[in-house]
């Protein structure tokens, strides 16, 4: 999620003298395994912080000031609720598992608003309308997108071995909350995800040659299993075009494709579709949903085939639509070829 700019704060050179504190919350980040995004978030909040008191160290804040902070970001910024909601995890991580410090009620904080809405969905003949004008790899990835309910994260963090060919099922690793799942392996794409793998053992090859090949690892795999990373069962499943430095090691790697490239395609392509409603990559997901329910599949399956926590999460998809005991077939195999 872009996060906004304001011009109050346009720099960080101050924050020299609160390096430390900056130094050692993102060591605690990567000793609690938080992903490279959320490490990044919560030091340019904590960053945008400081800064917004003038460089005072947070060890000298207290509950007002974070109040003042949280206000300004609703109040004068306008930022979502969910904007603001992540500032205030940020600075809660900090106090309590850097500077462990208690905090107080923050019921006097003005939320922003979170409204309510019913999210955009695409019809069957919609999505489509996407597949004629994609092709290669990105048309198989938005295929698996909606085939699946995956968010596109976890699309791009797929490993190898987490197609599950024999079974007909994809592991996702890693979701939202941090949990694993098991979500469907639309029957339409097994052959291209099989050449996929092929074109990554390739790729794989070449890198060992040239004295690559060692993948990042979650956690701390890499330690307890060292030649892990160089296994084909471990490579991601669509890896970026180019090597690069591991941006916590400094480990030249081949990470997986960037999230912007697969926004950008999405858009050009439900632009050329003539599809006026306002969509983007995570439509495919609600749509996915919707589609299933719409076919007789039971809330609890889909529920757990998306990885929501709670039953009325899925809900906001239907009011009241439960069918128990229907095999569940991809909504992507409706389609056909």
């Amino acid at each position: 999620m872009t996060q906004p700019q304001p011009s109050d704060i346009q720099t960080t050179h101050a924050l020299n003298p609160q390096k430390k504190i900056l130094d050692e919350l993102r060591n605690v980040l990567r000793e609690k395994h938080y992903s490279l995004s959320t490490e990044e978030s919560y030091i340019n909040w904590i960053k945008r912080y400081i800064i917004f008191h003038k460089n005072r160290s947070p060890i000298l804040l207290g509950e007002l000031d974070i109040r003042n902070f949280l206000n300004h970001l609703a109040v004068t910024l306008h930022v979502s609720a969910s904007t603001q909601n992540q500032a205030l995890n940020a600075i809660v991580f900090l106090y309590k598992r850097v500077l462990n410090k208690d905090l107080g009620n923050f019921g006097t904080v003005v939320r922003a608003s979170r409204p309510k809405r019913v999210p955009t969905v695409m019809t069957v003949a919609e999505v489509g309308s996407l597949f004629p004008r994609l092709s290669g790899t990105s048309k198989v990835m938005i295929q698996l997108l909606y085939g699946t309910g995956m968010r596109l994260m976890e699309c791009l963090r797929l490993r190898v071995k987490d197609v599950d060919f024999s079974n007909n099922y994809i592991v996702v690793r890693e979701g939202k909350g941090d949990k694993d799942r098991f979500t469907v392996l639309p029957a339409l794409l097994i052959d291209d995800l099989k050449n996929q793998v092929e074109r990554v053992k390739a790729l794989h090859i070449i890198d060992l040659k040239n004295g690559y090949g060692n993948v990042t690892l979650p956690y701390a795999l890499d330690r307890k299993y060292p030649a892990a990373g160089k296994e084909l069962g471990w490579q991601f499943l669509y890896p970026s075009k180019s090597l690069s430095a591991d941006p916590r090691t400094g480990e030249i790697k081949r990470h997986h494709l960037h999230p912007n490239t697969l926004q950008k395609i999405f858009y050009h392509a439900a632009k050329s579709a003539g599809i006026v409603k306002p969509v983007h990559i995570h439509t495919l997901r609600h749509s996915f949903a919707t589609h299933l329910l719409e076919s007789g599949t039971d809330i609890r399956t889909v529920q757990q085939l998306l990885g929501h926590k709670h039953v009325q999460t899925t809900m906001i998809y239907t009011h009241v639509l439960n069918r128990p005991g229907l095999s569940v077939k991809s909504p992507l195999d409706r389609l056909g070829s």
